[in-house]
């Protein structure tokens, strides 16, 4: 066997296991949540040494950055769909669509996000890592509302960016009632009115 073939086996070998780690940590925090979840069930859950556990993790808040990642990524594909629109009824569509399918996710996730809020609460860099995602909604937000204003489909006197954190506000408000499992209304009937409210403010 040649060098580059026992490096390619190698590496494989580390992103399985890596990926053995992460599935494991998602189990023991969705089971014990994040201030009792502790690394040692993770490797024990996962089956690995503790020396091939720390090459890939410092520790359990490095776990559920990356799982955040993970998650959020799914959240931020909503986010990044092509808007577009060439008339304010196609941008309508287009953002009670989004609005939907992102409170939809959070109800999806339920359980992930959890813990999510519960390690925001306790962990600065967890803490951190959620500022940094929210601030990555809420520009590509910004853009879409600068597109629609360079078209003439929504106001130039207001700024976007302060609009765009506005309506990711809202939405982050709806998501955490959600996880929560504080929402009295269907999910859809939430994201109808929410995206009404602000299609309605914004668009001319």
């Amino acid at each position: 066997m040649n060098e580059n073939n026992m490096e390619d086996k190698r590496h494989l070998r580390s992103i399985k296991t890596r990926q053995k780690l992460l599935e494991a940590a998602r189990e023991v925090f969705i089971q014990e949540g994040f201030h009792k979840a502790t690394i040692t069930q993770i490797i024990k859950r996962a089956r690995v040494g503790y020396g091939t556990a720390y090459v890939h993790f410092e520790g359990k808040e490095d776990f559920l950055v990356v799982l955040m990642e993970n998650v959020m990524e799914k959240f931020y594909e909503i986010a990044e769909a092509a808007f577009l629109p060439a008339s304010v009824n196609e941008a309508e569509e287009m953002i009670h669509k989004q609005t939907n399918e992102f409170l939809k996710m959070a109800e999806d996730e339920q359980k992930m996000l959890q813990v999510f809020e519960q390690a925001i609460g306790i962990s600065p860099l967890v803490s951190e890592k959620w500022k940094n995602i929210r601030e990555k909604f809420i520009q590509r937000i910004s853009e879409d509302i600068a597109y629609a204003q360079r078209n003439g489909l929504a106001r130039k006197d207001v700024h976007n960016e302060l609009v765009a954190r506005g309506w990711f506000f809202t939405n982050e408000m709806y998501l955490w009632e959600i996880v929560r499992n504080e929402y009295e209304h269907p999910v859809e009937q939430i994201a109808k009115n929410i995206a009404s409210i602000y299609i309605k403010g914004l668009y001319l």
